[in-house]
């Protein structure tokens, strides 16, 4: 009986610290999160939404670039160009997140929108992208916090190299996941990244 009663108390605070992390991890998500949303609706304020011109490949291209970056500069040790690795993960995130809005807006929909309508877009796909995260947390756990950067790089490597050939069987998959869940996976690899380096 007292063995019974022990192992019910350590279950609780087993229980207990887990919904305090998974709070914890929240705040730390929904915090860069915001903080890629105050860059891109600058951005949507200055250049207007000019990506709305571009098409899944290009989208690939643009995160590929940034995530190869981060790589070399992992590797080298060094870099020439002042941009930081955080700001690289933050247009990864941001990139990620418009390819979402990309394939969630009708074909025929008007190139140029407005900061607010740029604003809710991204509000809307990212709340997907969030929702994807608890139920996964749910069911892994904190295992991405043991995860290294250079994990995260490859990672994102990989689903990007994955949406490319997906894109070359015009959009067409047999038993995998399509474009939109590896670009989600994208984006929260590219939030993680964003919480270990606040973390430093």
């Amino acid at each position: 009986m007292f063995q019974r009663k022990g192992r019910k108390a350590i279950d609780k605070r087993k229980r207990q610290t887990e919904k305090q992390t998974m709070t914890h991890t929240l705040q730390q998500y929904e915090q860069v999160l915001a903080q890629c949303e105050d860059l891109y609706v600058k951005k949507a304020k200055d250049y207007g939404t000019s990506w709305r011109v571009l098409r899944p490949i290009s989208i690939v291209d643009q995160i590929y670039i940034k995530a190869w970056r981060i790589r070399q500069i992992q590797e080298n040790g060094e870099q020439k160009i002042q941009d930081s690795i955080e700001s690289e993960f933050i247009g990864i995130v941001n990139y990620g997140i418009i390819a979402l809005i990309q394939g969630a807006m009708a074909a025929d929909a008007d190139t140029e929108l407005s900061a607010e309508d740029a604003r809710m877009w991204y509000e809307r796909e990212a709340k997907k992208v969030q929702d994807l995260m608890l139920q996964k947390n749910h069911d892994y756990g904190e295992a991405w916090r043991d995860m290294s950067q250079q994990s995260f790089v490859d990672l994102i490597l990989v689903k990007l190299l994955r949406i490319k050939q997906i894109l070359a069987n015009d959009g067409q998959t047999i038993v995998s996941e399509g474009m939109d869940a590896n670009f989600i996976d994208i984006v929260n690899y590219g939030i993680f990244a964003l919480i270990k380096i606040s973390e430093l």
